[in-house]
């Protein structure tokens, strides 16, 4: 059974980050924006910001237990001919900036490859990017371990994002909400970066199939169902870990975020979860599939009150039964 409002109720309670996270994120992001814009020695090559990653994309989901919560922006800034040859100074910069501030300085602060990284105890942290425009006509990113400038294309990533999203009525970002719960809270592949979990889940998405099969994606249990099998289909047909190209058409693809181990076991959770979700779609039986999709999410998801007067929707053409074999871990989701 779908459970529609079981779905509704499990993202809006559990899965989501609350408004007032994003709300409490969007205001530390501005006072750190302020204090950068402020800075004597940055402040002048600050040009502006934007949100980057799960924040941007409106797939952020709430931490696990007491854990923090991250999330990124990208700080744009003027491009200064002498540091060409050493990118990572841009990194340095912004840390240095933070690390004379009356208020960051004693705030935990540290420089990661691509970001320096700022934390708020039992909080949350917040990842600065440093972004150029680079006078060649590049979009770059620094990585400051090599040293080397990173293509990056954010504007057309969102881009694809929300084309893919609203193919699937806009329930694209809720299934990667729910299986970077999976991930997260219920120890499903670990170990799979949530940009490559972005891009296979989106590009799963089909407006062809939109269109020659009317409601395939028009509810969130049904969108989980047709992406996640998707997917796993082309897993299946994958035992070598693909390359992953940036669909944003920055030409760079995500292919060092993983390696084939960790390819493997994401491919072999795939195959588990699609039979789950197959098995709890179709149970007809409401308290059945209750358990079936909690087995699956943990007990966090909402059993609630059966319907006084409830028709399990007719299955539509295309959700055929799969025979799908498995197998499992010990200590995972499934």
């Amino acid at each position: 059974m779908h459970h529609i409002k079981g779905f509704e109720a499990f993202l809006r309670d559990t899965v989501n980050l609350s408004q007032g996270k994003l709300d409490l994120l969007a205001a530390r992001v501005e006072a750190i924006y302020k204090a950068l814009k402020a800075d004597p020695d940055l402040g002048p090559l600050v040009l502006g910001k934007k949100p980057q990653g799960s924040w941007a994309q409106r797939t952020i989901i709430n931490p696990v237990g007491n854990s923090e919560f991250d999330a990124d922006f990208m700080l744009h800034l003027a491009e200064v001919i002498e540091w060409a040859d050493s990118p990572k100074t841009y990194i340095d910069k912004v840390y240095a900036a933070l690390h004379r501030h009356s208020v960051y300085a004693d705030m935990p602060h540290t420089r990661k490859c691509r970001c320096v990284q700022l934390s708020y105890a039992n909080s949350m942290h917040v990842d600065i990017v440093p972004y150029l425009h680079l006078e060649d006509g590049r979009e770059v990113i620094v990585n400051r371990d090599a040293n080397v400038w990173e293509r990056t294309n954010p504007a057309g990533f969102t881009d694809w994002m929300q084309k893919k999203d609203s193919i699937a009525n806009g329930n694209l970002r809720k299934v990667i909400r729910l299986m970077k719960y999976l991930r997260n809270h219920r120890n499903s592949f670990t170990g799979t970066r949530s940009i490559i979990l972005t891009t296979l889940l989106g590009e799963r998405v089909s407006e062809t199939r939109a269109l020659s099969e009317p409601g395939c994606y028009s509810n969130v249990p049904i969108a989980l169902l047709n992406i996640i099998e998707d997917l796993d289909t082309w897993l299946q047909d994958r035992p070598v870990k693909p390359s992953i190209p940036d669909p944003s058409g920055s030409g760079v693809t995500f292919d060092h975020r993983w390696n084939q181990e960790t390819y493997a076991y994401f491919r072999e959770r795939i195959h588990t979860h699609a039979r789950e979700i197959r098995e709890a779609w179709e149970e007809s039986d409401y308290d059945t599939s209750v358990r079936l999709w909690r087995k699956l999410f943990g007990d966090a998801f909402p059993d609630l009150p059966r319907p006084t007067a409830s028709v399990t929707p007719a299955m539509p053409k295309f959700a055929t039964p799969l025979v799908i074999a498995t197998t499992s871990r010990a200590g995972r989701a499934g």
